[in-house]
């Protein structure tokens, strides 16, 4: 089984790893040291060898932060892991705090006047260091970039190796276009930005433009890599010749040099001249640091592979709607299974994420999960990203709800799905608090917008039916996902925070409003959905967009309150049940297949 329970770090490992970590920082004059959770390409999910912030501190989110200093140390992590990071970090090491509001910044302003903080600028992007900087230079102390990372120094000959995985061709069959033809795109890119060259280090951009993909990276098919891009659309990719595979360099063709990563400072100092592009919210600072020491010209743009990436092609859209009904079928007999067996035996958390694991593996097309299955029951599903951990661990309850969010890896495309389930018979209180969430999650489904509108802009909409009730939720409504890619994928997302960048055609995108009641149960209704080419409206002045749903399971129709919807919002729901049993229905049989007929019946 791929699902994972973070069962290889405990809270003991900062009484252990931090006077090793101190006793480094003092060989390099330090009095304090800053230890982000993303590594040298910005990973949202890392390698072994990479997750420093694990091995100081236990903690094993996808986003976080640390910080130490010579007398007190601290963690900070997002809402997502509020009982993660408890379960798994020492609080007589760590202080524990909130990563959110600006968060790190916040306790690095009260660090000792005169210190010297060091920080490893490979991880660190020049747009997340400055706030940083900013903090530190308001308490009178500096940020001092290091050579040699003091967690690395501690972490000596215990450290993993890092990750050698084949690095193998995406077919373009999946890819829906050749590398040569996107090469030669964003060779344009690069020469209309005004540079001579692009430097990439993002591995989703990499993978994305040379149609390959690797296993470097737990949830996501990156090779962990590096590639310079001229604007002619020649390129050089600086890969671990140990993931190089016989069938990679013809792939690649004659215009791509597969080079050594130890080649690397020398390529960036021979730009010295040149106009080199780099992104500086995906890269480093260390390579804006080689460059502008080398003399280039450094043209601080967005990463030239990103909205390329982000706007899904015809065969990237097609791939993901087969991908969404194989999953959806899986994610079926899972949903029939908790309605069914479930609602006896009452399964834990852990069992139940493996259970619909095996139902995804049962396909026989799943490469991975695409992130750990989040499977809450009862008090846990209010904590909007929870992962079953062994001291948090809960088994389904009667009188309860149960939020299970998850989500696969296939060639053809990534899905994300979540639905939310009653145990037993749900109360009035469960069934309008759903029905509210699910009102502003078909608004979210059937609204028409403008060129040039945001996820921004979008995200009151799913808001407004508990808004009206006086509630809200603390999440954002809608992340960008990729094409056998991340899950989390930028520029676009629907959410509060401001965010400039418009919706535009093939931006896949997650829909996900949710009510999550602390202490008792959460609520979290989520499918993909692909933003579709603006057409005119009958009677209308102006073509919209829309999104078109990817994503097809059956809703809990116990959990609806019929009386709160009003006639389209009704039809929406019949509308999509019967799509998902048309598209979902011919790949099931037997009892799910009958299971499945009665949950997409109309609603009475």
């Amino acid at each position: 089984m791929r699902q994972s329970f973070d069962e290889t770090t405990d809270p003991s490992f900062g009484a252990r790893h931090l006077p090793r970590v101190r006793a480094a920082m003092a060989e390099q004059g330090l009095d304090g040291l800053l230890v982000p959770h993303e590594d040298e390409h910005q990973n949202e999910y890392l390698p072994a060898a990479n997750d420093r912030l694990a091995w100081l501190t236990g903690f094993t989110g996808s986003a976080g932060a640390g910080a130490v200093l010579t007398d007190r140390a601290a963690v900070f992590a997002d809402g997502r892991y509020t009982v993660q990071v408890r379960a798994q970090v020492d609080p007589a090491q760590f202080e524990i705090l909130s990563l959110e509001n600006d968060g790190l910044a916040a306790w690095l302003e009260k660090a000792p006047r005169g210190a010297t903080i060091g920080y490893d600028p490979r991880l660190h992007s020049p747009d997340a260091l400055a706030s940083l900087k900013r903090a530190v230079g308001k308490a009178g102390a500096v940020l001092k970039p290091v050579e040699i990372n003091p967690v690395d120094q501690a972490w000596g000959d215990e450290r993993p190796s890092q990750p050698t995985a084949p690095v193998v061709p995406h077919d373009d069959r999946y890819a829906g276009e050749s590398s040569a033809s996107k090469r030669a795109r964003i060779g344009l890119a690069i020469r209309e930005a005004g540079a001579d060259a692009a430097v990439l280090t993002a591995p989703s951009s990499i993978a994305w433009l040379f149609n390959i993909r690797g296993g470097d990276v737990i949830r996501t098919p990156l090779p962990l890599s590096q590639a310079i891009v001229a604007a002619d659309g020649s390129a050089r990719l600086f890969l671990d010749p140990r993931k190089v595979t016989n069938e990679l360099p013809g792939w690649l063709g004659d215009a791509v040099t597969l080079e050594a990563p130890e080649a690397l400072r020398d390529a960036l100092d021979r730009l010295s001249g040149r106009s080199v592009l780099v992104d500086p919210g995906q890269s480093s600072a260390w390579y804006f640091d080689r460059l502008e020491a080398a003399g280039a010209t450094v043209v601080r743009a967005m990463d030239p592979c990103t909205l390329p990436r982000a706007c899904k092609n015809p065969v990237e859209i097609e791939g993901s709607r087969q991908a969404h009904i194989r999953d959806g079928a899986a994610l079926t007999r899972f949903l029939h299974w908790v309605d069914t067996t479930a609602q006896e035996t009452l399964p834990d958390e852990r069992e139940i994420a493996e259970k619909l694991e095996s139902f995804r593996e049962a396909t026989g097309a799943l490469k991975d999960l695409s992130f750990d299955t989040i499977a809450g029951s009862g008090p846990n599903g209010a904590l909007p990203h929870y992962k079953p951990v062994t001291r948090t661990i809960r088994r389904m309850e009667k009188g309860s709800l149960l939020l299970v969010d998850g989500g696969g890896q296939y060639l053809d495309g990534t899905t994300d799905v979540t639905r939310t389930m009653a145990v037993g018979e749900p109360t009035a209180e469960q069934r309008r608090m759903f029905t509210l969430v699910l009102k502003g999650h078909i608004a979210m489904a059937t609204v028409r917008f403008p060129a040039g509108t945001t996820g921004h802009q979008l995200d009151a909409l799913a808001r407004l039916p508990m808004w009206m009730a006086g509630l809200d939720y603390d999440h954002g409504t809608g992340h960008g996902v990729g094409s056998y890619l991340g899950v989390h994928e930028g520029p676009q997302r629907i959410a509060r925070a401001p965010n400039a960048q418009p919706l535009l055609t093939g931006m896949i995108l997650s829909n996900e409003p949710g009510y999550y009641r602390e202490g008792h149960w959460g609520i979290r209704i989520e499918t993909l959905q692909v933003v579709t080419p603006p057409e005119p409206i009958p009677g209308g002045e102006r073509p919209m967009h829309g999104f078109e749903q990817l994503t097809f399971a059956p809703l809990d129709r116990k959990l609806i309150d019929v009386a709160l919807l009003t006639p389209d919002e009704r039809a929406y729901v019949d509308a999509y049940h019967a799509e998902t049993l048309a598209k979902v229905g011919p790949l099931l049989e037997g009892e799910a297949k009958a299971w499945l007929e009665a949950a997409c019946a109309p609603l009475k």
